[in-house]
């Protein structure tokens, strides 16, 4: 069975910091990009970062670029969204996902974790 488990969500204050953790199981980790995504109040769900498993290559979407950071680390099937100066646009539902490659579309997602909160004070 694929899990996907988000955790590390909560609330921050703007300009603050919070990292997201993606616990991965049931599938062959490192062939997998996994992303991170998030849906706001009343939008659509986004693209906000990605990362091939077995090559370290990744995404951000140019909203958080400069401010995010995504992270592997292999050995524990575990996927990491460092969050800093955050704003309060960034408040969202934020899941993780797992599909083949980073830029694939979003319909086409097999896999997706239940998704945590993620709420920034201004």
């Amino acid at each position: 069975e694929v899990r996907l488990v988000e955790s590390g969500g909560g609330l921050a204050q703007a300009g603050g910091s919070l990292t997201l953790s993606c616990a991965a199981s049931g599938f062959t980790f490192d062939e997998y990009a996994i992303g991170w995504f998030r849906q706001g109040p009343g939008k659509a769900r986004e693209g906000v970062s990605c990362i091939r498993n077995n090559t370290g290559s990744t995404y951000y979407a140019s909203s958080v670029k400069g401010r995010f950071t995504i992270s592997v680390d292999n050995a524990k099937n575990s996927v990491y969204l460092q969050m800093t100066s955050l704003k309060s646009e960034d408040t969202a539902v934020y899941y993780c996902a797992a599909y083949p490659r980073c830029n694939y579309p979003l319909s086409l997602i097999p896999y997706w974790g239940q998704g945590t909160q993620v709420t920034v004070s201004s």
